[in-house]
C-alpha cells in the first residue's frame, strides 16, 4: 500500500470527522479535498463517514442507552423516538427521490462554493433575528417542532448548505434554543447518517476489496477521533458564542473556491 494514499485517507478522515457536526458541510469539504488529492472513491467516503457517526454515538452513549433501555415503557423515552422518526422522515424521503439527480449534478466545487456562502447569510439572518427560545430542552418538544427540522434538514441534501448546518439554524428559527437546537442535531444525526450509509452500501457494495481495508482503516479511526474532539468542542463554544463566526468562514472558504473553480476552468465545465 502506497504511503502517499494512507496521507490521503488520513487528511480526508480529518476533514470528515472536524466537518461534519459543525455547520460548514463536511460533504463539500470533502468534495474539494478529494479534489485537490485526486481521490475520489465513494465506498471510502462511505466509511469515514461511518466513522463520525460512530463518534456522536460514543459522545452520546448514556443518553442513547437510557433512551433504548426505556423506549418499551418509558413515555419520555419513546417520545424522544417519535421526535427522531419525524425529524428524520423529510430528507429521507426527498433523498430518495432526488439521490441520482444530486450525485450527478450537484457534487461539484462550485455548486458546493455557492452553497457554503448561501448558508453563511443564512446563518448572519437567523443570528440577527429576535430569538424566539421557546424549546429550552429536547425533551420539550413536540412533534410540529421535529417536523420543522426536519423539512429544514432537506437543504441539506444540496452538498455544501451542511446538515448540521441547516438542522441547527433551522430549530433556532422554529423556537429552539442555540443548545437545545445543537443537541438535537446529533441526535438526528444518527439514524440519518446511518440511513444514508446503509443505503450508499447497498449501492456500492461490489466495490467493496480487502486491499481497501488499510486505507479505510486509516480514513474511519482519523475520522472516528476528530469527530469526537469537534463534537465536544462545539458544545463547549456554543455555550459562550453565537455561530457568526462559521457564516464568515463559509463565505471567505466558498470565494476562494469559487476564485480556484474559475482560474482552473472547472466553473466553465459545470456550466457546460
Amino acid at each position: 500500500m502506497e504511503l502517499i494514499l494512507l496521507f490521503k485517507a488520513l487528511v480526508l478522515g480529518i476533514v470528515e470527522g472536524l466537518t461534519e457536526f459543525l455547520p460548514i458541510s463536511s460533504t463539500g469539504h470533502l468534495i474539494i479535498a478529494g479534489n485537490l488529492l485526486h481521490y475520489d472513491n465513494n465506498v471510502f467516503d462511505i466509511v469515514i463517514q461511518l466513522g463520525a457517526i460512530l463518534a456522536v454515538c460514543w459522545h452520546y452513549r448514556a443518553r442513547i442507552g437510557v433512551a433504548c433501555i426505556g423506549v418499551r415503557s418509558d413515555p419520555v423515552q419513546q417520545r424522544f423516538w417519535l421526535l427522531l422518526f419525524v425529524a428524520f422522515l423529510p430528507a429521507a424521503l426527498v433523498g430518495l427521490l432526488l439521490h441520482g439527480f444530486i450525485k450527478n449534478h450537484l457534487f461539484n466545487p462550485m455548486t458546493v462554493a455557492c452553497a457554503l456562502i448561501v448558508g453563511g447569510l443564512i446563518i448572519f439572518y437567523i443570528e440577527r433575528r429576535p430569538a424566539p427560545n421557546r424549546v429550552v430542552a429536547v425533551d420539550d418538544m413536540n412533534w410540529k417542532d421535529a417536523l420543522k427540522v426536519g423539512f429544514a434538514q432537506c437543504a441539506a441534501l444540496w452538498p455544501g448548505m451542511s446538515r448540521s448546518g441547516a438542522t441547527i439554524m433551522g430549530g433556532m428559527y422554529f423556537g429552539l434554543t442555540r443548545q437545545t437546537a445543537t443537541e438535537f442535531s446529533f441526535f438526528l444525526a444518527i439514524p440519518t447518517m446511518f440511513a444514508a450509509t446503509i443505503y450508499d452500501v447497498a449501492k456500492n457494495w461490489q466495490s467493496l476489496h480487502l486491499e481497501d481495508l488499510p486505507v479505510f482503516t486509516v480514513g474511519f479511526v482519523a475520522s472516528f477521533i476528530f469527530g469526537l474532539l469537534a463534537v465536544k468542542a462545539l458544545i463547549h463554544f456554543i455555550g459562550r458564542h453565537t455561530f457568526v463566526g462559521f457564516a464568515w468562514y463559509r463565505i471567505v472558504f466558498g470565494g476562494v473556491v469559487l476564485l480556484w473553480a474559475w482560474q482552473t476552468g472547472q466553473i466553465h465545465q459545470t456550466l457546460s
